[in-house]
């Protein structure tokens, strides 16, 4: 069984509350591009934003995995973005799980806010699909790796 560690360093354990998720099976991509929108941002407003994205309410904008993608009118300040809801919901559950760690150390939950939310390409899955005439295709499942960090604001 591997050891994970964490990406960040440096920081205060009496002020803040960490979490992660390892080998989620979501896309990486959707996952850079929610991380990048929801750090930092005060909790709450990162939960009300992820579940506008799953109730797809609201878009997320894809500012590096952009291509061949429509553009929409929702978007404001972007061209193009999307509803990765998959990803939004991971990300909210290890949300939840950093909000109740910090609960436990003690912190004030109206006070956090996400300083360090990154995504890391998890291992791979290879899967093989029979074809005729004794070939295989093969298709590839990602994961991804999600750390998550809070902190309380003075």
């Amino acid at each position: 069984m591997p050891s994970y560690g964490y990406s960040i360093i440096g920081i205060d354990p009496d002020r803040t509350a960490i979490a992660s998720g390892r080998n989620i099976r979501v896309s990486p991509k959707q996952c850079r591009e929610v991380c990048n929108e929801i750090r930092g941002m005060m909790l709450d407003k990162a939960i009300e934003l992820l579940e506008a994205v799953i109730e797809e309410r609201t878009w997320i904008p894809y500012k590096r995995h952009y291509k061949k993608r429509g553009h929409h009118p929702g978007m404001k300040k972007w061209m193009a973005g999307g509803h990765p809801v998959k990803a939004s919901s991971h990300i909210m559950k290890i949300l939840k799980n950093a909000e109740a760690n910090a609960d436990n150390k003690g912190l004030d939950i109206d006070r956090l806010r996400v300083i360090h939310a990154v995504t890391h390409r998890g291992r791979i899955y290879k899967k093989f699909i029979e074809r005729a005439f004794g070939r295989s295709s093969a298709y590839f499942e990602q994961t991804s790796h999600i750390e998550i960090v809070l902190e309380e604001v003075a």
